[in-house]
């Protein structure tokens, strides 16, 4: 079973994810952008997430790249399970009818909604 990522973990897989591999300084000037975290905090995540099989790390060079070693698609999907299930009593409905409510969709977005609606219908 594939260990839960933290929230702070998910901010550095999503990253890791789109770059593909980094650097702890990378990753740390990414986060930095958006937030103040020191450097020795996000290697100490990396290293936590390295031991728990979260990341993979390349050893070869003085400075070590990170690479994320779970699937982005696998991890969302386990996640939005878990959440799914705890905070709306296992209900998609429940969940569709809150996110639609918080917001205000675009046009566009609501086509889109309505096709993958079909979709579903049709399988």
């Amino acid at each position: 079973m594939q260990p839960k990522p933290t929230e702070s973990e998910l901010e550095i897989l999503s990253l890791l994810w789109q770059l593909k591999k980094a650097t702890v300084r990378e990753i740390h000037e990414k986060l930095a952008e958006t937030k103040d975290t020191g450097y020795t905090t996000t290697l100490k995540i990396m290293q936590i997430m390295n031991a728990k099989g979260l990341v993979k790390r390349d050893e070869q060079n003085r400075t070590h790249v990170y690479s994320p070693s779970i699937d982005k698609k696998d991890t969302q999907k386990s996640l939005l399970t878990n959440f799914v299930a705890t905070a709306f009593g296992g209900s998609s409905k429940n969940l569709v009818m809150q996110a639609l409510g918080q917001g205000n969709p675009s046009k566009e977005e609501l086509i889109e909604i309505r096709a993958f609606l079909d979709q579903l219908e049709n399988e």
